[in-house]
């Protein structure tokens, strides 16, 4: 049975490749989405080229790597479990400095009824690399938000409301002066995020490892690291973790809503043994950010 809120594993992605990185983007207008999430690799030494986006501003963590961060005219040190938020039309760029594959997740959120967004790219040299316009250091509001998951403070939920999460962060949100929210949560081994709607925005979220069964709207899925999930507003959906022994991890995006609360977060009830008996298969698609 055709499923109808995407899922899509980066397994099954035709992806735009340069000698600088491969990136992917796996949820975009084609799935009906406003927001585009990406995917990006860069290999061990390289650089992405600077980038600009128009109408978009980026929300990105790096989850793999190390390196640095350019941010306008600010080079900071980049380490796993960073997230930054780059406001539309400000220059950014990372440098994979470590002797591994970088990996970054992140999402493009512009305003309504703007397509898939443009790139522009500026060459990088090593004079731009080595002689930084200023120290590195703290960054200007206007350049954009960085901030490590690691230093931000566990989420107080309310397990009675169907938050059964053991470790829910929100790296990036109002707090930080963001319309949107980042957050990155872990579900341990048989937990459950009971049923819920978010009556006022769209959610994507990505599973960094583990796997599990997810219900959105009629949809009953087996998920698992690699897929990326894109949720409609106002659709019933939830997560539960099928291992004994694994946690799962995730990291998202409540889109254009800047807190839990300004989601519009309505729990709908248990999980039930017909829910977690049932399977309606899982997608695929090929896309490639032209």
């Amino acid at each position: 049975m055709k499923i109808k809120h995407s899922l899509i594993n980066i397994d099954s992605l035709a992806n735009y490749k340069n000698n600088k990185s491969n990136f992917f983007t796996p949820i975009s207008l084609d799935q009906g989405s406003e927001t585009t999430a990406f995917y990006s690799l860069v290999s061990a030494g390289k650089m992405q080229e600077e980038n600009t986006l128009a109408d978009f501003d980026t929300f990105s963590i790096l989850l793999e790597g190390s390196g640095l961060f350019g941010f306008g005219n600010k080079l900071v040190t980049a380490k796993s479990g960073d997230c930054r938020l780059i406001p539309k039309n400000r220059e950014s760029f990372f440098i994979n400095t470590s002797n591994e594959e970088a990996v970054m997740v992140g999402f493009f959120l512009g305003p309504q009824g703007k397509g898939q967004p443009k790139m522009s790219y500026t060459d990088l040299t090593e004079v731009t690399i080595k002689t930084p316009n200023s120290e590195t250091g703290g960054i200007a509001a206007k350049d954009g938000i960085l901030v490590n998951t690691a230093n931000t403070s566990l989420e107080n939920m309310i397990k009675s409301e169907g938050w059964e999460i053991s470790d829910f962060r929100l790296p990036i949100s109002k707090i930080q002066g963001s319309t949107s929210t980042l957050f990155r949560a872990q579900f341990m081994p048989g937990s459950v995020h009971k049923k819920h709607t978010h009556q006022e925005c769209d959610e994507i979220y990505y599973i960094i490892s583990g796997f599990g069964l997810a219900g959105a709207g009629k949809d009953r899925i087996e998920v698992r690291s690699g897929d990326f999930h894109f949720i409609r507003k106002g659709t019933e959906h939830w997560l539960h973790n099928l291992s004994n022994t694994e946690p799962i991890e995730v990291v998202g995006i409540y889109c254009k809503a800047g807190s839990v609360e300004e989601t519009g977060y309505v729990y709908n009830g248990e999980v039930t043994a017909k829910d977690l008996n049932e399977r309606t298969g899982r997608s695929g698609a090929i896309i490639c950010l032209k």
